[in-house]
């Protein structure tokens, strides 16, 4: 029995970067020999374990056969005889096809380190076309990885779009896309994902929303050759390590020669197709149904957004629906902060603050949101004077 430290782990420590999860494969075992370490068994279609004191993954070294189409059409043969360089073949990237061994001797049978310094994402072997996701996850590594110029190498992206062309991408299920895109949207460059999918053809499929943004794309704009919305979200990359706020950037700023309606049923479609988390999708609408009010310069239309988000009950999506406005420069920063600042103001501002001795009911809350209302028009005429 052979232990190999595999995968991202490897690569990582090659780019000198910080060595997160770690996956091993074991060659020359049977299930049996690892249950009888103690290791325990969690993998359904083949067989993984769990060691019993890290709890780490370690899995069978493994071969796969693509029987149907899609990313779930796979058979998958382990036994003692699958070799290491085997089990590296079936992965998606040169660069994630690399191992070593118990002393920590590097085995890169497929030329991965050679890519990493020359920042390319290669795929493996033809077998990459078997299987849609990884289309997904090339997108993601470009995000992941843009800071340092890596790029899709041009036989990968030829045999994308042979894989588009070829409707593997039809397979591909909602929850697994909106997975790669949430782990895009925590890169440093996010805007990379979605280019890399418009370069094969995929975009158009999954996202049709943002490949019209290329059809739409005006040249000569501050960011050649990509369009507004992607521009946007480089830019909120930038200012905030909040993927939701990153999320809603992207999508208020699709459509924008749309009407507020179309933009909000094209975002509410957008959401609904990928089963968008909460968070982040209510974030969005909220920002596409303020976006008129947030351009006032007036009292109303700020109380308005503050009631709209919550402001006065929980400040992190009032925030951050700041944020967003800011990172479309829909405002700056110091419009951010005095807009805080009278929130701050109005939510002082409670029912001991009115003469309740004459009112009752609806009354109460119409007269405490008129103090507020004028609390915000004191600090906006304040920062005007």
């Amino acid at each position: 029995m052979d232990i190999f430290l595999v995968g991202g782990a490897v690569r990582d420590r090659l780019l000198g970067l910080p060595v997160g999860e770690r996956d091993w494969v074991v060659v020359g075992a049977t299930p049996q020999q690892m249950l009888e370490q103690g290791y325990r068994q969690v993998g359904k279609d083949f067989p993984v374990f769990l060691h019993p004191e890290s709890k780490e993954e370690y899995a069978l070294a493994r071969t796969e056969r693509k029987v149907a189409p899609g990313y779930k059409g796979f058979e998958f043969h382990t036994d003692p005889g699958v070799t290491l360089e085997e089990d590296l073949m079936r992965r998606d990237l040169t660069v994630n096809a690399m191992a070593e061994n118990a002393d920590g001797e590097l085995i890169d049978p497929y030329g991965g380190q050679e890519d990493l310094a020359a920042g390319r994402l290669r795929h493996v072997s033809p077998a990459f076309a078997e299987d849609p996701v990884r289309i997904l996850r090339v997108a993601r590594f470009a995000a992941r990885f843009g800071q340092w110029g890596f790029s899709v190498a041009h036989s990968t992206n030829a045999l994308m779009r042979k894989m588009v062309a070829d409707g593997e991408v039809d397979y591909l299920v909602p929850e697994r896309v909106w997975a790669e895109v949430a782990k895009a949207l925590a890169c440093d460059r996010p805007e990379r994902f979605f280019t890399v999918l418009h370069g094969c053809g995929a975009l158009a499929v999954l996202f049709p929303e943002i490949e019209r943004e290329y059809a739409d794309n005006q040249t000569g704009h501050e960011h050649p050759g990509l369009p507004p919305a992607l521009a946007r979200l480089q830019q909120s990359a930038r200012q905030t390590d909040d993927p939701r706020v990153r999320f809603a950037t992207l999508v208020l700023s699709l459509g924008e020669d749309l009407v507020s309606t179309q933009r909000l049923a094209q975002a509410e479609t957008l959401c609904t197709r990928f089963r968008v988390p909460n968070d982040y999708t209510r974030l969005a609408l909220l920002a596409i149904r303020m976006a008129e009010q947030i351009a006032r310069n007036d009292a109303g239309s700020a109380l308005d957004i503050m009631e709209a988000s919550g402001a006065f009950r929980d400040t992190n999506r009032w925030k951050q629906l700041l944020d967003v406005y800011a990172c479309c420069a829909v405002i700056d920063r110091s419009r951010a902060a005095l807009l805080e600042n009278a929130r701050l103001k109005a939510a002082a501002i409670g029912a001991t603050d009115i003469d309740g001795a004459t009112l009752d009911g609806p009354a109460i809350g119409q007269a405490i949101r008129e103090k507020r209302r004028q609390a915000i028009e004191q600090v906006v005429a304040g920062a005007q004077s």
